[in-house]
């Protein structure tokens, strides 16, 4: 059986997905809240690009935050063709194609996968197919600062509404898949 990978981004109206802390903190409630502990319930692999391994390895390993007591011990794989070697925070260095190697860790072990950056990994592995399920939560706020995940490379590409519901402090979770 293969193991579930999910996605999940922060995003504004207009798609951007970059730095979402711009526009996030003031509309992040309750649901919200309660909406990730259950995404993140079952996951023991993450899959993460190297810049934001690097900037999260540096952080999260003193944060006191329910988000930290999930990401530090789970297991990290991660994208770069920089790192190499034992980079420590229980992580390992993708070698080779990083959709060779999830689907590879979709065959074994247990629990689910979530890819939790950055853009273009998530653009990435989900366009090739390789993460059943895509959310976004979508905040009410319009930003003209950075990029978005699906931005001018991306052809032409059909998805299927998975889930939606709006959040008390108005925010659409919209959960995609490929369409088939």
């Amino acid at each position: 059986m293969t193991r579930r990978t999910t996605a999940h981004l922060f995003a504004s109206v207009n798609g951007v997905v970059e730095s979402p802390d711009r526009f996030q903190f003031d509309a992040f409630g309750p649901d919200e809240g309660e909406l990730m502990g259950r995404a993140l319930a079952n996951v023991t692999d993450v899959i993460i690009g190297r810049k934001l391994w690097e900037e999260w390895s540096q952080y999260w390993p003193d944060a006191d935050d329910p988000f930290g007591a999930f990401i530090n011990p789970v297991r990290k794989h991660v994208v770069t063709s920089t790192l190499s070697g034992d980079i420590g925070w229980n992580s390992t260095v993708i070698d080779g194609d990083p959709v060779a190697y999830v689907r590879e860790l979709q065959k074994q072990g247990d629990g689910e996968i979530a890819v939790v950056g950055g853009i273009e990994t998530i653009r990435s592995l989900f366009l090739a197919g390789v993460i059943d399920a895509l959310t976004l939560t979508v905040h009410p706020a319009v930003t003209n600062e950075g990029r978005r995940l699906f931005d001018e490379t991306v052809p032409l590409t059909r998805l299927t509404l998975l889930e939606g519901v709006t959040t008390s402090v108005g925010n659409a979770v919209l959960t995609y898949g490929l369409r088939q």
